[in-house]
């Protein structure tokens, strides 16, 4: 079930886009995950919604009431919560829909680009097998474009990279390879993390965000430098289309990069003029 609803769609869709931009598998990487954030905005602009509807409810002032009325009724206080959050139209659930889904998506695409970069004779009839016939017509219908078939063994440079092999930039003099594209995976994703999240007037809950903003970009990049560097492409872009998206929402907040210190600063400066 998983290969034919992720794993087969996937490969398919990969090795579509490169063959038909030229067989260059990094530019298929980078459209794809365009393609897939496109198919996915929907969702994140309901994610955007419901983010700012649970940020303007901290401020309520029903909502402060029913919080001081039921502070030491903390089951009554979940009911109350709920119920406001009918009457509001809220659903927390969509505020997180979005980095659900993206779990199967990274999965797949990492299992993906491992076994399209298979070069083994038993690594491609296994690939051959699971790629469906109506695949192939598909391909032949189009003018000019090869069967996956004579696609393979597929051209997995790009740039500097090997995109089937974690990606490292050696430097004569160093006895160690720099993970460049890991690094800017954990820059971008921090962006991400820090430019997109909502803040919450709950203090418990700003630590939580607070860790997951630290935590989250640490951990993509040790999947970007543990694993096939085509998933890394796969997440430096996801991250720089995700702020894009948000920017061209107009709901991009850049003083959440500085300092609380900073910021409170700089509120304090705005209040005096």
């Amino acid at each position: 079930m998983w290969d034919t609803f992720i794993i087969t769609p996937f490969i398919s869709a990969l090795l579509f886009i490169y063959d038909l931009i030229g067989q260059n598998f990094g530019l298929a990487i980078i459209l794809f995950t365009i393609l897939i954030k496109l198919l996915t905005h929907p969702l994140t602009a309901k994610q955007i919604k419901s983010s700012k509807a649970l940020q303007d409810m901290q401020n309520d002032k029903d909502w402060l009431e029913v919080q001081k009325k039921y502070k030491n009724d903390k089951d009554h206080l979940a009911k109350e919560q709920m119920k406001m959050y009918k009457e509001k139209g809220i659903s927390p659930l969509a505020s997180c829909l979005p980095t659900l889904i993206q779990f199967p998506i990274i999965i797949g695409l990492y299992q993906s680009i491992i076994q399209a970069m298979g070069n083994a004779p038993l690594q491609l009839l296994n690939l051959v097998s699971k790629l469906s016939p109506g695949l192939s017509n598909f391909f032949s219908f189009l003018p000019g474009l090869k069967t996956p078939i004579e696609l393979f063994p597929l051209n997995s440079q790009f740039l500097w990279m090997d995109l089937g092999r974690p990606e490292r930039v050696y430097i004569p003099g160093l006895s160690f390879g720099i993970p460049v594209l890991a690094i800017f995976v954990v820059i971008t994703s921090f962006l991400q993390t820090k430019l997109i999240g909502s803040p919450t007037g709950d203090q418990q809950s700003g630590q939580m965000s607070g860790m997951m903003n630290i935590y989250l970009p640490v951990l993509m990049g040790w999947f970007a430098y543990s694993f096939a560097s085509g998933l890394a492409l796969y997440f430096v872009i996801s991250n720089l289309v995700s702020i894009a998206q948000y920017a061209l929402l107009g709901k991009l907040d850049f003083s959440k990069l500085l300092p609380a210190k900073a910021k409170d600063s700089q509120k304090s400066s705005r209040g005096s003029k």
